[in-house]
């Protein structure tokens, strides 16, 4: 702590992102990054991004990426925010949308940058405890509230709550904004993206990430009504008016037109998936119902950090939290047959 902080700093309790380990020969699952990667179409793009255009600013609204969104989702330009990862869309949505005197509401047991932003922006917040199947109940969420946000698929848990559901909250908070993060949605959810239309206090954000393989990219997204949209863009344009640069614009283009790509590597993340749910339960272990790139699991006769510890030394990284709710649980995430294979291998032995 320095003399130079002031009281708002020194309060601040930032986010820990998961560890990035610098050594060779890990089985790296904790960080739920593609084991695939991007888009050879996108790799091409912003190969091309590389020549003398570089001294030139970017476009500051990013049109080519925003039109290549709004082609893929059926839906307007004007309805399509884009940012540096889906962590500063997020951000923005906090400082813009939420602010309304109640508490903004979200699970108890989910991604841990909300009450980041709740402290960074002085946002009132409440949790809303899952159920003991750790689902999301709709009802809980019927109460005066200053906006909602949740991830779907939920992060850590993995579990997805379905139109039908998502709707009957929507219907129920109508005076707010309904923020729906969906980080993992390609993985086995069905995106909120075709409610927005309908629903125009419903924002979906999005990140290039993990479906698309582009976490070292930092392209983030949200689609909702032009009104949500235009308070964004305003927050960005009062913060950083060139979030994204040339190759970030191109390569993210390129891989949302890359169809194709992208489906055979979201199936063979799925089809992995099924594969370490099925060696895990041989093993003994309780599986939470999955629609992302990993899983939450737990042993009924051994410690979830005594479990992470063993496999660290046998060169595996899980990933292990130590919330009282889900201090049993490790996030696993889903990765190449060789590395989910080392992963079940070393989990014999322990």
């Amino acid at each position: 702590m320095s003399k130079f902080w002031s009281p708002f700093v020194k309060d601040l309790v930032p986010y820990v992102p998961g560890e990035q380990p610098k050594l060779a020969k890990l089985v790296k699952l904790n960080t739920n990054e593609n084991p695939y990667g991007p888009s050879p179409k996108a790799i091409t793009a912003m190969q091309a991004e590389l020549n003398d255009n570089l001294r030139l600013y970017p476009d500051p609204n990013a049109d080519r990426l925003k039109q290549a969104v709004a082609d893929y989702y059926g839906v307007q330009p004007a309805q399509v925010f884009v940012g540096n990862g889906s962590d500063e869309v997020l951000a923005h949505a906090f400082h813009g949308l939420f602010q309304h005197g109640q508490p903004l509401l979200f699970p108890d047991i989910s991604y841990s940058f909300y009450p980041v932003y709740c402290g960074l922006y002085g946002i009132a917040a409440e949790t809303i405890a899952l159920d003991e199947q750790f689902q999301i109940r709709v009802e809980d969420y019927v109460r005066p509230n200053g906006g909602i946000i949740f991830p779907n698929p939920n992060a850590p848990t993995g579990c997805a709550l379905g139109l039908e559901a998502i709707e009957r909250l929507l219907k129920a908070n109508t005076d707010t904004v309904v923020l729906v993060d969906e980080a993992y949605i390609d993985f086995g959810g069905e995106t909120a993206i075709s409610l927005v239309d309908k629903y125009p206090n419903l924002l979906v954000s999005q990140t290039l990430s993990k479906s698309r393989s582009l976490a070292g990219l930092r392209v983030g997204i949200a689609v909702g009504h032009p009104d949500l949209i235009e308070a964004l863009e305003r927050i960005k344009n009062s913060f950083n008016s060139y979030p994204l640069d040339r190759m970030a614009i191109a390569g993210a283009a390129a891989a949302f037109e890359d169809k194709a790509y992208f489906q055979q590597t979201c199936q063979r993340v799925i089809d992995s998936r099924e594969a370490v749910v099925a060696g895990l339960q041989a093993l003994g272990f309780e599986v939470l119902p999955s629609a992302a790139n990993f899983i939450f699991a737990r042993h009924p006769d051994k410690d979830a950090a005594l479990l992470a510890a063993g496999l660290r030394e046998q060169g595996v990284i899980v990933r292990h939290f130590k919330q009282q709710r889900i201090a049993q649980f490790l996030r696993i995430t889903i990765g190449t047959p060789e590395q989910n294979q080392a992963l079940l291998d070393a989990l014999q032995g322990l």
